[in-house]
């Protein structure tokens, strides 16, 4: 299993950098996280856009899933793909059905998701915990035999890996500020990325959505500092494997 960051800017894209979405490879299974502007083309230079086997979507922000109309006219009207698997909240999906003119179907076969699922998609066993982010969000763990990923989405400080369960191998954590009241108690800070690594024992942290202009190595310096142990940055073309 692998995780490829297609793009990980955090609120809005940056150049050269998309914003939210990872391709996960499980064995022969494609599956995208989240689906943000910019990563229908990261997407493509990975695999063959009609390969892709199914999506989970974290939250309703547009910058986690505003890529999916742009995906759904490819499918439907260049590719003709129909009932790909998507997997969302019911705010998500409320506001992507008029984006795609009501008409969701029969391109995408979409299920209604909240916290503490645990399912099947494809091979993989998928968990969902609610973050501490203002809409209903969802954080996501992927697991394939005994390989882990677990992804944060979105949130504030009153979450933590734990909530996805132990023996998470590779955590894809937001650190979208430096300080704690820039991020206002709806995101986390890399210091608090690197604290929820810690607490939660994961074998590789890796900090993503940090907001445009940031300054990585501060932010990997005080990762670092919090987890104890060298953390990863998230970057555009980048993977990651159990």
């Amino acid at each position: 299993m692998s995780l490829c960051v297609l793009g990980c800017s955090g609120t809005y894209a940056s150049p050269g950098n998309a914003c939210s979405g990872y391709l996960v490879r499980a064995g022969g299974f494609r599956m995208l996280l989240d689906c943000g502007p910019g990563t229908l083309a990261a997407l493509g230079s990975q695999i063959d856009i009609a390969d892709l086997d199914a999506i989970v979507l974290s939250h309703s922000h547009p910058d986690h899933w505003l890529e999916l109309p742009v995906l759904r006219n490819a499918l439907r009207y260049v590719l003709g793909i129909e009932g790909l698997a998507v997997y969302g909240t019911a705010e998500t999906l409320t506001l992507a059905e008029p984006l795609c003119a009501g008409e969701l179907a029969p391109t995408f076969e979409w299920t209604v998701i909240t916290d503490s699922e645990d399912r099947m998609v494809g091979p993989c066993r998928v968990r969902t915990s609610r973050t501490d982010h203002p809409p209903e969000t969802l954080s996501i763990r992927v697991d394939l035999g005994d390989q882990s990923l677990a992804y944060s989405a979105d949130t504030g400080p009153r979450w933590g890996f734990e909530e996805l369960g132990s023996g998470i191998d590779v955590a894809i954590c937001e650190a979208t500020y430096l300080d704690a009241e820039r991020a206002g108690g709806v995101h986390l800070t890399a210091t608090e990325a690197g604290e929820r690594g810690r607490s939660a024992g994961v074998s590789q942290l890796v900090l993503t959505h940090l907001i445009p202009g940031a300054d990585s190595s501060e932010y990997l310096r005080a990762g670092a500092e919090a987890y104890g142990a060298p953390v990863h940055l998230a970057t555009p073309g980048a993977i990651f494997t159990p």
